[in-house]
């Protein structure tokens, strides 16, 4: 029996306490936990629907043609594991939209995944919790986890064998602390490293990464007290911080991975030295040359400014905190 098509949105969440390193390949559970902020503007929109004549998935990506290769194999290993939750034996068609670039290091996967688990369990008859619906999507990717919600979320490493405690969960909504984040590109393109495998890779190689390990629990205390005090320079210090290390522990990988370029470490200096002179702003770097920049309010057109003036910001995007993942009306 065919089921109805159901389509959700879900949005990218910038770490500001990173996660780099997994404990657990296969069940995808992350080597720490994370503390991120799930930004509104930025969205992916997802259409599942499973068909009783059709024997085998399909994917369409930004109006693209039908994928194949590993972003497809990613997806149908997902939809199996609904699949086998909902005892069904069909295929599914799945249309995908980010309203960003696409593998660039700006979370795609993250809000992709989010938007798959909430649209396929749905469209399958499935009713789940959120923490339900977290531990589905970080099994399609790690930072999917914390895309189910909104505000400031913080995911759980967890010490289960089977990834029952690895999880996310709100921590503060998006209206705790009204934060503005404006994402600079800085490159056109997908990375040449994916995160997994730049993951593992500083795993196998990097003489930093026990130390890293052990740096991320002391920071998530530090931002979650931050957090919930509102203390802007506290979380400036501990996000810069994170970020910083979790590179470090990559540039140390044998061959050292290298995400950033030349405009990446430019803007580093500016913010840098824009932040001395009392701009109320902090930076972010995921796995990607992209820099994510939080300000207060008060500080986003100044901010705006600053990022519009260079020549080496290709494009800039403003966002807010906003909502999970949800089910929505069409395409």
């Amino acid at each position: 029996m065919n089921t109805m098509p159901s389509t959700a949105v879900a949005h990218p969440n910038i770490a500001l306490v990173k996660y780099w390193g997994k404990r657990h390949i296969d069940l995808n559970l992350p080597a720490t936990g994370s503390l991120s902020v799930t930004l509104e503007e930025l969205e992916t929109r997802t259409t599942v629907e499973f068909l009783e004549d059709r024997g085998h998935d399909t994917l369409h990506l930004d109006g693209g043609p039908v994928a194949s290769g590993r972003e497809l194999d990613r997806v149908e290993s997902f939809l199996d594991r609904v699949r086998e939750r909902a005892d069904l034996e069909c295929g599914a068609h799945v249309e995908t939209h980010n309203h960003f670039p696409t593998g660039a290091g700006l979370a795609s996967s993250a809000s992709g995944f989010a938007a798959l688990a909430v649209a396929a369990t749905r469209a399958a008859g499935l009713e789940l919790s959120g923490r339900e619906l977290s531990r589905l999507a970080r099994q399609g990717s790690g930072s999917a986890a914390r895309s189910i919600f909104g505000g400031f979320v913080e995911m759980h490493r967890g010490t289960a064998e089977d990834g029952s405690d690895a999880y996310a969960e709100p921590i503060a909504s998006p209206d705790h602390w009204d934060l503005r984040c404006l994402v600079a590109e800085t490159d056109t393109g997908q990375k040449e490293i994916g995160s997994t495998e730049g993951m593992l890779h500083t795993e196998r190689t990097s003489p930093y990464h026990d130390a890293w390990i052990e740096t991320v629990e002391r920071d998530l205390e530090t931002a979650r007290d931050a957090v919930e005090s509102r203390d802007f320079e506290a979380l400036a210090e501990v996000a810069e911080s994170s970020c910083l290390r979790m590179h470090a522990d990559a540039l140390a990988a044998d061959p050292g991975i290298l995400y950033w370029n030349g405009a990446t470490v430019s803007l580093i200096h500016r913010l840098r030295e824009a932040r001395r002179n009392g701009l109320d702003l902090f930076f972010t770097i995921d796995a990607g040359p992209h820099v994510k920049v939080f300000c207060t309010p008060e500080a986003e057109s100044d901010v705006i400014q600053l990022l519009a003036d260079r020549d080496d910001v290709l494009n800039l995007h403003e966002a807010s905190l906003g909502p999970g993942a949800h089910i929505v009306e069409g395409m």
